[in-house]
């Protein structure tokens, strides 16, 4: 079988099969994807040197295929020693064909490659957004084997125009999000004797 883009998806078998499990008539009243937001937040003890730094820039460029924007900090702050202006995270904003591409990829290729698998929570911000905590950044198959200290994390926030965690799950659950099987309750029947 043929591999469909998912924003071809969105538009034909995904949107039908919304329309079947929300009861909405109308095309234009299902929930959409709005944006993915791509961020690494810096730890000042493991990644303040200028080459760690650029090495996390580079990769997320790869990833995203788009240039990070990078954070800086607006006050000092002495309990996590962060200085004004000191680079606390890098982060990319991806919209329309970029972020369908990222996601295809992310549910396809990347997701897959995680070691242990057992699905993504199911528990959502309230609103119908979504956000995925990623340890480690090889798992995308286009960076190449890191060193063991260059191993870094990142966050992965998907953004829907769904106003609730109902309509919101159920995009991205028809989007090919590989969420927990809920754990089937354990009835204990106890007889009387």
């Amino acid at each position: 079988m043929a591999f469909v883009p998912l924003q071809k998806r969105l538009k034909t078998d995904i949107a039908q099969a919304l329309k079947q499990e929300l009861k909405v008539s109308n095309v234009h009243a299902l929930p959409r994807l709005l944006k993915v937001i791509v961020s690494v937040g810096l730890s000042q003890k493991k990644y303040s040197a200028k080459d760690m730094q650029q090495f996390i820039l580079e990769s997320l460029a790869t990833i995203t295929g788009q240039k990070p924007a990078v954070r800086r900090a607006r006050t000092s702050i002495s309990e996590f020693n962060i200085r004004e202006n000191m680079i606390v995270a890098m982060m990319v904003t991806l919209r329309g064909k970029q972020m369908y591409d990222f996601l295809d990829r992310l549910i396809q290729y990347a997701l897959p490659r995680i070691r242990d698998f057992r699905g993504l929570s199911t528990k959502l911000d309230g609103g119908g957004n979504y956000a995925i905590g990623i340890i480690d950044q090889s798992i995308f198959p286009e960076l190449p084997a890191p060193e063991a200290n260059k191993i870094f994390g990142m966050q992965v926030q998907i953004t829907t125009n769904a106003k609730t965690d109902v309509r919101g799950f159920a995009l991205l659950k028809q989007i090919g999000l590989p969420f927990k099987k809920p754990a089937a309750k354990k009835a204990s029947v106890e007889k009387k004797a």
